[in-house]
């Protein structure tokens, strides 16, 4: 199984970016996949995930902001990032599980895969 995650790079303050996450070696178009972020010094959080159902969960920071989408068909999952900050610098990582449950969902130790990071830095 392998999460691929891709799409950051440098933007300036209030601008956008688009990140994507393919999925290969498993389906995980009925399963949970989860964005995540951490910078230096600070512990992964929690950004965004969708649930099984397309229901979508996003991070207070991001909310308004963010959208977390996927493409079934491509085992695809994507996080259309506006109004970007600088406080948004981070590596974002791809998560995804057939197993979490709910109560569970904001927790990086319940995926079981993961991808490899995509850098965003937004200048101020």
């Amino acid at each position: 199984v392998q999460l691929q995650a891709s799409g950051g790079g440098l933007v300036q303050a209030g601008g956008s970016l688009r990140l994507s996450c393919s999925a290969s070696g498993r389906n995980f178009s009925s399963g949970v996949m989860a964005w995540f972020r951490s910078g230096p010094g600070w512990e992964p959080e929690f950004v965004s995930a969708i649930w099984r159902t397309d229901l979508t969960y996003y991070a207070d920071s991001v909310k308004g902001r963010f959208t977390i989408s996927r493409d079934k068909a491509k085992n695809t999952m994507y996080l259309q990032m506006n109004s970007l900050k600088p406080e948004d610098t981070a590596v974002y990582y791809c998560a995804a599980s057939t197993s979490i449950i709910l109560a569970s969902l904001r927790e990086g130790g319940q995926y079981s895969e993961w991808g490899q990071g995509t850098l965003v830095t937004v200048s101020s």
